[in-house]
């Protein structure tokens, strides 16, 4: 199982600086995050066990207790470096990238299957992850498992409004990154090559970020 090829052409185009000029956003209160949750979960019967999609360092670092992990497919998004990150991979400063779905194309990744019993706890951590800068949308996506089954599964989603949105970027941005963006969680490159490591171990490599890896990860071309 590999991913499609990103469609690219369908993303709207960046030019920008390195760093680039953020327009001002905040980390949503308690009260927010409590109201989102509230809202992404309101047709979950809280006895129904609930799937989560992962795609990017949820599946070397799930955090989550899952009661069975699962190879999957989801189509009409695909994974990339859409995200700025001022804080877990980067600063303000320097700012580094993380993953998100857009749209268009496929992304395989993991499913996990959360026992409904216990379920809010970890997902009230989860959404303090993922949701703190509001940068994603929370989507219930049609996921296809490996052995054939069909599920509705848990994902976020890039917002394209929000600020830290970055649009199609260049490999000479990607490249200065990679040579200088670290956050609270360690670089960019380390974030970028976990993860594209850990999918080709799972059987389901991004060819297209592995390729991204392979030409941006040379720090001695981080000037350019």
């Amino acid at each position: 199982m590999t991913d499609d090829p990103s469609p690219l052409s369908e993303l709207p185009s960046v030019d920008c600086d390195y760093p680039p000029v953020f327009a001002e956003s905040r980390l949503l209160t308690d009260a927010e995050l409590l109201a989102s949750r509230e809202k992404a979960l309101a047709h979950w019967d809280r006895k129904t066990d609930l799937w989560l999609f992962g795609y990017g360092s949820l599946i070397w670092n799930p955090g989550l207790p899952a009661v069975e992990t699962v190879r999957s497919k989801v189509h009409g998004y695909h994974r990339g470096l859409y995200l700025w990150s001022r804080v877990n991979r980067g600063t303000p400063e320097q700012p580094g990238l993380v993953l998100a779905l857009d749209r268009g194309g496929s992304c395989s990744g993991m499913a996990f299957r959360l026992a409904a019993e216990g379920a809010d706890e970890h997902l009230e951590v989860l959404w303090r992850r993922e949701m703190a800068m509001n940068s994603y949308r929370v989507a219930w996506l049609p996921c296809t498992l490996i052995d054939g089954r069909r599920v509705e599964a848990l994902a976020f989603v890039m917002r394209r409004e929000a600020p830290t949105y970055t649009g199609k970027l260049g490999d000479p941005i990607v490249r200065r990154v990679f040579g200088c963006a670290t956050g609270r969680y360690g670089t960019t490159l380390e974030y970028v090559s976990r993860t594209v490591a850990a999918l080709r171990e799972c059987g389901m490599p991004d060819r297209a970020l592995e390729s991204l890896l392979q030409r941006c990860k040379d720090a001695d071309s981080s000037q350019e």
